[in-house]
């Protein structure tokens, strides 16, 4: 059977529960030195969508794990793709030259496509906006290792709620976990999809919108900042209409209660003010570190589970 990583809906809180006992292994490895585990296996990272952090990420991990990559970060452009071949043949031919596939997309469900006609692990780095299950998975476990606990939390998904994949597979995610709140914090002209609110309304995960930052402020345990994603929006007006209206700055972070975090998946565009980088309660560039022991965990358990 192949393990492929698709969707975060995949995950329970038993599975998740596991998967975070390998990624403090992998943080034991990583502090010692590398690893021989993946020696001679090879991960392709095909990204049609440009990618700093889930690219480096993902390859850092394999690297780490005496693994070897090869990889386009413009797959649009650089491959067969501008010459009109569908991405199943794509997969098919790359599936035949490496162990393992990490995939970015511009269209929601090309990860599923991919996984389809694939005879190698695919994983999902971002479907359009749709999901981006394995940047999810790293912010609850950065949720856990800030807070010590998710359950009970609440947390504030700030910002791009409409076209923000991240906060879609984190919403999937947090259903596994008990009395979590989810307060919306977002502009009406960007709101969560229905699918997520009948989601979490089928889990049981209570949810309310706020669209005041500074109330969710004082109430969150949790503020996970977005970017507006001007790359999604019908029109360059549709974005200037949005862009810049939920900034976290110094006034924000006085607000938080003294334990709380700042989350965000990465790159910001401005809605964190740099000079909060230097307080405690962001945790930012923590998470994006963790991402490295989650991935490295997500492929170990690819490749060899099959």
């Amino acid at each position: 059977m192949i393990y492929h990583v698709i969707s975060a809906m995949q995950f329970d809180r038993s599975k998740l529960d596991d998967l975070f006992e390998e990624v403090r292994d992998m943080e034991g490895i990583v502090r010692k030195g590398r690893s021989t585990l993946l020696s001679g296996e090879i991960m392709a990272c095909l990204f049609f969508e440009p990618s700093t952090r889930t690219r480096f990420s993902f390859e850092s991990a394999m690297h780490r794990l005496g693994g070897r990559v090869i990889s386009t970060d413009n797959a649009s452009q650089f491959s067969s793709a501008i010459k009109g071949e569908t991405l199943e043949d794509t997969i098919r031919v790359v599936a035949s030259y490496v162990d393992v596939i990490v995939i970015r997309h511009n269209e929601i469900g090309s990860a599923s496509r991919a996984a389809a006609v694939a005879n190698v692990p695919i994983l999902n780095a971002g479907d359009g906006a749709g999901e981006h299950p394995t940047q999810a998975l790293l912010d609850i476990y950065t949720i856990y290792r800030e807070l010590g606990n998710v359950e009970g939390i609440t947390i504030a998904m700030i910002g791009d709620l409409a076209y923000g994949r991240t906060v879609h597979s984190l919403s999937y995610l947090l259903a596994n976990y008990r009395d979590v709140r989810i307060l919306f914090t977002g502009p009406p002209e960007t709101p969560i999809p229905a699918s997520i609110t009948d989601y979490l309304t089928e889990k049981g995960v209570r949810f309310e919108y706020e669209p005041d930052l500074a109330s969710a402020a004082k109430r969150a345990d949790i503020l996970y900042q977005t970017r507006v994603q001007k790359e999604r929006f019908p029109s360059p007006e549709q974005y200037e209409k949005v862009r810049g209206l939920y900034l976290i700055d110094q006034e924000i972070v006085d607000l938080m209660q003294p334990h709380a975090r700042i989350l965000h998946p990465l790159p910001r565009a401005g809605e964190i003010a740099i000079a909060v980088d230097e307080d405690p309660k962001a945790a930012y560039f923590r998470q994006a570190e963790n991402g490295v022991y989650v991935r490295m965990a997500l492929l170990e358990r690819c490749l060899r589970t099959n």
